[in-house]
């Protein structure tokens, strides 16, 4: 392999990691933003008063 070459492939593979690193990151950015969804749709569904009272009419 001459200089250029390798040079190249050095190249694409540093870019090929970085690429990787950045989806990764994106990943991360959006599994964090579901669960903070996901925690705010909790508390909001929490109703503590619910089912104390059961109204019957025969």
């Amino acid at each position: 392999m001459d200089i250029a070459s390798l040079s190249t492939a050095l190249s694409m593979t540093r870019l090929n990691n970085d690429i990787g690193v950045l989806m990764l990151s994106k990943q991360l950015d959006t599994a964090e933003a579901m669960g903070d969804s996901m925690i705010k749709l909790m508390e909001q569904s929490a109703t503590p008063h619910l089912g104390r009272n059961i109204d019957i009419s025969v």
